[in-house]
């Protein structure tokens, strides 16, 4: 393993790491007290602290010993989840489908800024690769977040959307999966069935419509 390899990955990643992960968390946080729950908010979790949600094992020991297992071929990780009581929302089930597609949206949202970034310091001739490497790594990192979190298992974001849309007998069934849903989705992640059957797709559909919303910015810039 090059040393100088990881220093240089990890400066380059780091920032849109710790946007991706805060903004995508306090969105949850501020979309559940719009819809009437405070919890997260009495816990100050409703922050743009990037230290409040970040999880030593989670988003710093377990990606850095995946990196270093795999040589870089396999990654995973996870935030601290923002607290959100459900039962305390105006409408439980159908608040829930808009407080968890919070966090993937701003994902998407975010992603297509450094596209814009990243157009722009190529448009205005910013020959700087360490720039132009983390707008690359920040529409990746969002994208893999939006994709990965709208997965439709619990307790992803995908998963309590789903519950949030089924009828209330299947969303029961699917909302018991909850506490076996983590060891699911890391299985099917290490088997390779997440990647080929929905991160894949999603995130060539979600490069396509970026590069469809930038469109008018890339020509202007020609």
């Amino acid at each position: 393993m090059d040393f100088s390899n990881l220093i240089q990955t990890v400066l380059i990643y780091a920032l849109p790491v710790l946007f991706a992960i805060t903004i995508h968390e306090a969105a949850h946080g501020y979309a559940a007290r719009h819809f009437g729950d405070t919890t997260a908010q009495m816990m100050g979790r409703i922050t743009l602290n990037p230290l409040k949600h970040i999880d030593p094992i989670g988003t710093v020991l377990m990606p850095l010993l995946l990196y270093f297992a795999t040589s870089g071929a396999f990654l995973f990780g996870y935030a601290k989840p923002v607290p959100v009581n459900f039962g305390h929302l105006r409408n439980p089930k159908r608040d829930m489908i808009w407080v968890a597609l919070a966090g993937p949206a701003t994902n998407f949202f975010q992603a297509i800024l450094w596209a814009v970034v990243l157009v722009a310091l190529v448009g205005l001739g910013v020959d700087e690769r360490f720039f132009t490497e983390m707008a690359r790594a920040g529409i990746l990192v969002n994208l893999v977040m939006w994709a990965f979190n709208l997965f439709p298992l619990p307790p992803l974001d995908g998963g309590r959307i789903l519950v949030g849309l089924l009828p209330w007998r299947q969303a029961h069934w699917v909302s018991r999966i909850e506490p076996y849903g983590f060891f699911i989705v890391l299985a099917l992640v290490v088997a390779g069935v997440v990647g080929a059957i929905w991160l894949r797709p999603l995130m060539s559909l979600g490069y396509s419509i970026i590069n469809l919303v930038i469109s008018p910015l890339t020509a202007l810039l020609r």
